[in-house]
């Protein structure tokens, strides 16, 4: 039986999408990567009378999934899905996402969503949990604010000046963290997450530039709330190099973790995707340690966002040895020997 696409809809920053497939039988909705693996998914209707019980051959012949009657709450069946009732939400982050019909939530299917683990998305006319769907009703005290926060975060960001204003408020907080302004660069190339480069030129208190990001706590990262860590953060890197080289870096790394769907945190490393020779920072290296608050570096606390309190992360640049020596130790089996200064 022939499969139709009833709906498709990509996250803001191209990394996930939204796909809704039906049959006449049943529609489904998954939550595909960019290589189209997929991460979450969700039965959302039969269209026909449901079966007694579970036919899981249907999922084997790669058709969308039946729920059995006692696992519906409308085991008669509803007419095929119209995909001009339809509409999308998706999460700050990108991980996630709400599906509407006529303006009444419909499905969600949130980051933590893996059917391979059991953990199938959210449905309106489910009952229960099952391998194909979890009841909506029961889990809306949960979800509702999700929902919620996620309409007004995009009714916000894509208001007239709200990007200008973040600018603003982060620009404002480098400035009285870091001293006056030099140059400031974009490095998003216009997509989602917008993100810049402030530069700080040396001060009398310093003898070294401190480049920042700004945008990156604009919206929260995929997948961080799951590990219970900071969920906004900026990048900062302080070099004595030219500025313009060195900025190359934050075009690497400012947009990754919604590009690839992940968080970057405290002791992360991230190893250069190209010729160790290109590398913006030199000097025989190769990557980046993450570090939050590192000895010697100006203390960047006391900005929020969202509710959110905004951790920067420093980046420290690392020999291809003690990548290595990081992924096999952790990172303490670097800092407590390296002096940050050095670095620079």
């Amino acid at each position: 039986m022939d499969i139709t696409v009833v709906l498709t809809s990509p996250n803001p920053y191209g990394s996930r999408t939204l796909t809704i497939e039906a049959d006449r039988t049943s529609s489904v909705a998954y939550l595909r990567d960019a290589r189209g693996i997929v991460h979450g998914a969700v039965w959302l209707a039969n269209h026909v009378p449901a079966p007694a019980e579970d036919d899981p051959a249907r999922v084997d012949a790669g058709l969308p999934p039946v729920l059995p009657a006692a696992r519906t709450t409308r085991p008669q069946g509803t007419a095929p899905l119209d995909p001009a009732a339809l509409s999308v939400l998706w999460f700050e982050e990108g991980d996630g996402v709400a599906l509407y019909e006529n303006g009444e939530l419909l499905a969600v299917i949130p980051s933590w969503a893996d059917l391979e683990r059991g953990l199938p998305g959210y449905a309106r006319d489910a009952v229960g949990e099952s391998p194909y769907a979890w009841s909506l009703t029961e889990a809306l005290e949960g979800l509702a604010p999700r929902v919620a926060k996620a309409r007004a975060y995009w009714q916000w960001r894509q208001a007239e000046g709200s990007w200008a204003t973040f600018q603003q408020f982060v620009l404002g907080h480098l400035d009285s963290r870091l001293g006056p302004p030099g140059r400031y660069w974009d490095v998003g190339g216009d997509r989602l997450p917008l993100v810049g480069v402030s530069e700080r030129p040396p001060t009398f208190t310093r003898d070294y530039t401190v480049l920042s990001t700004v945008g990156m706590s604009c919206q929260r990262m995929p997948t961080a709330e799951m590990y219970d860590t900071a969920c906004r953060v900026e990048l900062a890197l302080a070099t004595r190099q030219d500025p313009r080289v060195a900025a190359r870096v934050f075009a690497w790394l400012g947009q990754y973790p919604w590009r690839s769907v992940t968080w970057l945190g405290h002791g992360h490393t991230a190893r250069w995707f190209q010729k160790p020779a290109t590398f913006p920072l030199g000097g025989g290296h190769e990557g980046v340690l993450m570090l939050m608050d590192p000895p010697g570096l100006p203390d960047m606390s006391g900005f929020m966002f969202g509710g959110d309190v905004v951790r920067w992360l420093w980046l420290l640049p690392l020999t291809d040895a003690e990548l290595r020596l990081v992924a096999e130790h952790g990172h303490r089996a670097v800092t407590e020997r390296l002096a940050l200064t050095s670095r620079i």
